[in-house]
């Protein structure tokens, strides 16, 4: 008979305020103007959530131009250019901005930066929508650096004349290396403060750390193009825990616990609570299992929902 298995329920992990905010403002959508309700791009990276907003009349688009005129219009809650809103406020579509306001605050900080005459440096990753939707809120070339490598060899149009903003799917602990070469390339580079960072990265890659010596192997629930989702997996393997990042239960390998006393659980700030349950419930089907919670703070931020466009509601047919 096998051994009970101790599960390290990491807290606090899953959703964030910013995604509770984000998928909160599309259902009260939904359920005020009824669907189709459009999103462009997805409103945070978890299929779950994506495809349950879309049995439920949610249609996710990659441009604005693929939305109907007059539709009901959210944007992610990643963030999106100028050029993007503009276009939007110039077809008239009534809108609701999901916008993360951590991210909202990054925005106003490169804008602010640009307006003192500084060349911006995103630390980031190519192709996130966060990085898209914060270089297109400045006029000037932005210089995407992706590691400390890619910093130490960073060419900039005046050395003097420099300030950085981060993705804030990053960690104080993702971003440290390359702030610092940073720093140390140019001593009058400005950056915001370390407060600004995202404080629910930090917390989720807090509460794994959390698991050294106590866990012989992490699963994390999230989806491979969340980039918080894939760091917590990452983070696991550098701490020398075998590690795996798996979209639902199904996708859990019984093998993996093969040798396996205890593990650790967390999910990435896209992933939803029900989606943890799930999985504690294939391992109680599988071995005898305690769970343990493994609390390294408590998260109480809210984020107020924006408002809503100006336009009358629909009317529901009757017969």
């Amino acid at each position: 008979m096998l051994p009970p298995l101790t599960i390290h329920l990491c807290e606090p992990r899953g959703f964030c305020a910013g995604v509770e905010r984000a998928v909160e403002i599309v259902e009260r959508a939904l359920w005020k103007y009824g669907p189709p309700v459009y999103v462009r791009h997805e409103i945070v990276h978890n299929r779950w959530v994506v495809d349950d907003l879309k049995r439920r009349g949610v249609i996710f688009v990659d441009e604005v131009a693929d939305i109907p005129d007059g539709a009901i219009t959210v944007f992610s809650a990643h963030g999106i250019a100028e050029a993007v809103e503009a276009e939007a406020k110039r077809r008239d579509l009534p809108v609701i901005d999901a916008t993360c306001p951590l991210v909202t605050k990054v925005h106003y900080e490169a804008q602010r930066y640009e307006g003192l005459g500084r060349q911006i440096i995103l630390i980031g990753h190519a192709g996130h929508p966060e990085v898209e939707g914060t270089s297109g809120r400045v006029r000037g070339r932005v210089l995407l650096v992706q590691s400390a490598e890619e910093a130490r060899h960073l060419e900039v149009d005046d050395p003097n004349r420099l300030a950085y903003v981060t993705q804030t799917t990053l960690s104080v602990d993702d971003t440290r290396e390359i702030i610092a070469v940073l720093t140390e390339r140019f001593p009058t580079i400005m950056g915001p403060a370390l407060r600004d960072i995202c404080y629910a990265t930090q917390n989720r890659q807090n509460a794994v750390r959390a698991l050294a010596g106590k866990a012989d192997l992490l699963l994390v629930i999230g989806a491979e193009n969340s980039s918080n989702s894939s760091r917590l997996r990452d983070l696991g393997t550098e701490m020398g825990i075998r590690s795996h990042l798996i979209p639902e239960a199904a996708a859990f390998n019984p093998a993996w616990l093969e040798g396996i006393a205890s593990l650790g659980i967390t999910a990435g700030a896209s992933a939803p609570e029900h989606l943890v349950e799930e999985l504690i419930v294939t391992l109680q089907r599988l071995r005898d299992c305690r769970v343990i919670p493994l609390t390294v703070t408590t998260e109480r931020t809210r984020f107020k929902l924006p408002p809503e466009p100006d336009i009358p509601e629909r009317q529901t047919e009757t017969g």
